[in-house]
């Protein structure tokens, strides 16, 4: 089932990019809020459009619009626009 997007692998993903939202929130670098509220709003932006596609049931994008998502909390962390080190939850340098 590794080429499926499943209910339980969306689910999976959902609270990965969720977390990582949650701590990026708290974790914005001093002087970096304007950059920090902007991606913020496209992570919430496509997280609310992956929540949408679930709801049709159309898996394929709902999963496109959360990797969307989680690739915008990796560019801000990558730009130095958020103070995290979880390496699991973020693409660290």
């Amino acid at each position: 089932m590794k080429d499926k997007i499943t209910l339980k692998k969306l689910e999976r993903y959902f609270e990965i990019s969720e977390t990582a939202l949650k701590k990026i929130k708290k974790n914005i670098i001093k002087n970096k809020e304007k950059q920090a509220k902007e991606i913020i709003e496209m992570v919430e932006n496509y997280l609310s459009d992956a929540k949408y596609f679930k709801s049709k049931k159309d898996f394929v994008n709902a999963f496109a619009a959360i990797n969307y998502a989680h690739g915008w909390i990796d560019s801000g962390v990558r730009l130095g626009i958020f103070n995290v080190t979880d390496d699991k939850l973020f693409t660290i340098k």
